[in-house]
């Protein structure tokens, strides 16, 4: 039986890689071991594309990308490496080339667009006392409050960076929309999904953070995605 590939996941703005923490869990279960779970600065595109572009090239063998959220964006941008075998979008950004995620944003902004606040340093934050309501509201309050007090706030510059060869025209593509996602208008991940030409597209009754909210069905994609890519 042909070993499976290394799974790399990409957090997106307002988190980071301890979003994944249901997914890892339950790709482990299912005999995923070689997991990665990136740490990206937030600070631009070309930043975070060149620390996740690092560590696939640390990974001898072949790699399923997964992206949520701003994480597309990433995924898109670096993803064209010889042993990515595979693209995995989360409720995420897939830009085309010369888009960026706030001009996608802003063409159908989504419910939430409110409740970011910039400080005085150029970072973007989620409203803590909205982080709940518009960011993970099919999540317990609890654990709504940690996610909300340890987000991870992007520069506000990196919205406006723009993609440069998108990965998802040469590489197979699975898609995850959050049908209550508040965070990204749904209706913008219908329109960047269908013109993917994903192998799958798989709709949930979820809010944007479905990787902690939907972890099985997450894992069902990846786990699909590894699978008919041959490994």
């Amino acid at each position: 039986m042909p070993q499976r590939p290394a799974i790399v996941l990409v957090h997106g703005f307002w988190g980071g890689a301890a979003h994944w923490a249901g997914v890892i869990k339950e790709l482990h279960k299912r005999g995923y071991h070689d997991l990665h779970a990136v740490e990206n600065p937030l600070t631009s595109l070309a930043d975070d594309a060149e620390r996740t572009r690092k560590m696939v090239k640390q990974i001898h063998g072949p790699v399923i990308l997964v992206g949520h959220s701003y994480g597309g964006a990433v995924i898109t941008e670096m993803g064209d490496l010889p042993n990515v075998k595979g693209l995995v979008y989360v409720a995420a950004f897939a830009p085309d080339a010369g888009e960026s995620p706030g001009g996608i944003s802003q063409a159908k902004p989504p419910e939430a667009f409110p409740n970011i606040a910039p400080d005085s340093d150029g970072y973007l934050w989620i409203k803590q006392d909205k982080f709940h309501e518009s960011f993970c509201q099919d999540l317990p309050e609890a654990d709504a409050l940690v996610m909300a007090v340890t987000q991870k706030a992007p520069l506000a510059s990196t919205f406006g960076d723009n993609v440069t060869a998108p990965a998802w025209k040469n590489k197979p593509v699975w898609y995850q929309v959050s049908i209550h996602d508040r965070m990204i208008n749904p209706e913008n991940e219908e329109m960047m999904s269908a013109r993917m030409n994903p192998k799958r597209v798989v709709h949930l009754a979820a809010s944007h953070a479905s990787l902690a909210s939907h972890p099985e069905e997450i894992a069902d994609l990846i786990d699909e995605a590894a699978t008919e890519t041959g490994y």
